[in-house]
């Protein structure tokens, strides 16, 4: 199993760096376009939930941990902000804690539907994991 572990700061500008970090890593696979579309999407949405949500825009640590396990990407985000009260609720489309900022609350939907597999653990004031897998060449 190949790994990469990786720490970003947790700054709006780093979502865009996630991206290209996960699907340059993930290219050893050979994924279609529609593939990396889907792992850049699904990164962006749960680097972007750990800025906002999990350290309120402030500072923090966003660890992205990759793997390759056979033709399978795993991608885990990890942030050690606010957490989660209520996981289910959080992944109900629409549901958003951040109205005023005219969240969409699409997030965990997104990661829902552009990977195979999302797990979330969470606990409030200790932070939050999504992990995310993705089978690479089901189109082949």
């Amino acid at each position: 199993m190949e790994k990469l572990y990786v720490e970003l700061e947790s700054k709006s500008e780093n979502e865009s760096l996630a991206r290209v970090i996960v699907t340059a890593f993930a290219a050893r696979l050979n994924p279609t376009l529609e593939e990396v579309s889907d792992i850049k999407t699904a990164v962006s949405e749960a680097v972007t939930n750990a800025v906002i949500h999990g350290y309120e825009n402030g500072e923090g640590i966003i660890k992205l941990i990759c793997e390759i396990d056979r033709d399978y990407i795993i991608v885990s985000i990890r942030d050690e902000g606010v957490g989660i009260e209520d996981i289910e609720k959080a992944k109900e489309p629409l549901f958003t804690t951040r109205e005023a900022d005219e969240r969409s609350g699409m997030g965990f939907a997104f990661m829902e539907i552009f990977m195979d597999e999302l797990y979330v653990e969470s606990e409030p004031g200790k932070g939050t994991t999504v992990l995310m897998k993705k089978k690479i060449g089901i189109g082949e």
